[in-house]
């Protein structure tokens, strides 16, 4: 059986290749780089980045070398340099396909929050969660408070989630030009949630999944979790959105029964697709037979003056092809572990009749108390607050990592709450382990790939400022200098604490 779930023809492969920037073709000592070491390097890059996944079966020697215009032993010398290296596997009858090496280890955890005890000497860039928008947090669990007699005399289970938020969030999707029924909502205890009761319902185990490459730490590992075979498909060259043809070639050939995606302001690199990408990949996903679950959580944190699409769940107006989950985690508070399920009636009513054996409903308070945001005009000053503190906050970021890591490369996203930066051809595994040593946390590109790649990238969420801000970078820079040098771990300090 093949070890391969998606594929990479050679005319693809070839235009990558030639994307990327050029490298020296002289060794250090005055020797001049094989082509084929080229090729192989060129290759491995990819498979780092991400760009190429893991698993990819690549095209076969002939086809490569037509493509490329060298010769035929070029490529299989390349093909045997990557194979020893690991990264890449062969089967004869199978042809040969993108791997890591044997023995790395791989990214299998999630991004955990980090301890309160811990604030005062470690600055936290691992989770992209700002603190709540006061005083409209506090005004919410009041309105709650004064509507909760009316509930208090019931069992207070609500499944599918209390009338009066399912009708509101129903009403916001409308307003948005999205006709939709309180009988197409569940909330959710989160997005988290929300996408767990989805993959209960619709895929089992060994059943594969295809994710943007690369995506959103804690559902690829939520996935992984529930036995799900992750098929990665790279977004489209320099973040413009997403590649649709490599798409509709992976929901062709690997056959996904599922499909997750961020359309807005896209965790961790912040792209927004666009509008013809959007109905696109819905053409895509209906023809393939694919539900394409779609995560709309950063939808509303627009820091700059852009247009936004139209939601992906426009382009599906029977929902027959798209779920749409959304939550009030980022655009509010992480602490309000209230989420929700756009989806055709008929979805909502099975998710719901599952949830009796998972946690039978989101806490009732917490309900209310969003309902009573979104009655008036709560909830949109409470989001206004929100992108005030995350636009100053990325400021900050962008302006300190440009000061302490010229050389690290990055696109400034147009909204969300984090930033995807290149680190200069570092391993962003090994910046992430001396960076925690030096008192500064921050989450490494693997963590949101598929078995290993974008080793050389980090995830900067916005979540701090001013001296803080700089102070992370500083360290951060201070940890590049270690590993570009190969500084042992004793030579590593531990700095004092730092308060802001």
């Amino acid at each position: 059986m093949a070890q391969w779930t998606s594929a990479v023809g050679a005319s693809q492969l070839a235009r990558l290749l030639r994307s990327q920037d050029s490298r020296d073709t002289v060794s250090p000592a005055g020797r001049r780089i094989p082509a084929y070491r080229g090729l192989a390097d060129g290759v491995r890059l990819l498979v780092l980045e991400g760009r190429v996944p893991v698993a990819a079966r690549l095209p076969a020697e002939r086809e490569l070398a037509a493509a490329l215009s060298v010769s035929r032993t070029t490529v299989a010398a390349a093909y045997e340099a990557l194979r020893a290296e690991g990264f890449l596997e062969s089967r004869r009858g199978s042809g040969s396909w993108t791997a890591v090496p044997a023995g790395n280890p791989l990214p299998t955890r999630g991004l955990e929050p980090l301890p309160p005890e811990a604030a005062g000497s470690m600055i936290d860039l691992g989770c992209a969660a700002l603190p709540a928008p006061e005083p409209w947090l506090t005004r919410g669990v009041q309105g709650a408070m004064e509507n909760l007699p009316l509930y208090a005399h019931t069992h207070g289970d609500y499944p599918a989630g209390l009338p009066a938020l399912r009708q509101a969030l129903a009403d916001r999707y409308t307003a948005r030009g999205i006709p939709t029924m309180p009988e197409q909502i569940m909330v959710t205890t989160g997005a988290m949630g929300a996408v767990a009761a989805i993959c209960r319902l619709i895929t089992r185990p060994g059943e594969r999944v295809a994710v943007d490459s690369p995506s959103y730490a804690n559902i690829l590992q939520l996935m992984r979790d529930a036995g799900a075979r992750l098929v990665p498909v790279a977004l489209a060259d320099r973040l413009a959105g997403w590649d649709v043809p490599a798409w509709r070639q992976v929901m062709r050939d690997a056959a996904p029964r599922m499909a997750y995606v961020v359309a807005d302001f896209h965790n961790p690199t912040g792209t927004l697709a666009t509008e013809d990408q959007r109905r696109r990949l819905v053409d895509a996903a209906r023809a393939a037979g694919t539900v394409l679950v779609v995560d709309e959580t950063m939808a509303e944190l627009r820091l700059d003056d852009v247009e936004l699409p139209r939601s992906v769940c426009a382009f599906d107006p029977a929902g027959s092809a798209v779920i749409t989950v959304g939550s009030v985690s980022k655009a509010f508070w992480a602490g309000m572990r209230i989420g929700w399920v756009r989806a055709a009636p008929d979805i909502i009513r099975s998710l719901v009749a599952a949830r009796a054996f998972a946690d039978l409903g989101s806490p009732v308070i917490e309900q209310l108390a969003i309902s009573s945001l979104l009655e008036g005009d709560g909830w949109e000053q409470a989001v206004e607050i929100r992108r005030t503190q995350a636009r100053e906050n990325r400021d900050a970021i962008v302006a300190a990592v440009r000061r302490h890591l010229p050389d690290w490369e990055f696109s400034v996203p147009a909204g969300g709450l984090t930033l995807w930066a290149r680190t200069g051809g570092l391993s962003g595994s090994r910046i992430a382990e001396v960076g925690e040593r030096l008192g500064v946390r921050v989450p490494s590109g693997p963590r949101f790939g598929v078995d290993g790649a974008f080793e050389g990238f980090v995830r900067l969420p916005f979540t701090v400022s001013g001296a803080v801000a700089d102070e992370a970078a500083s360290r951060l820079a201070v940890a590049a200098h270690h590993v570009a040098t190969g500084a042992a771990a004793g030579e590593i300090e531990t700095p004092q604490s730092f308060v802001a």
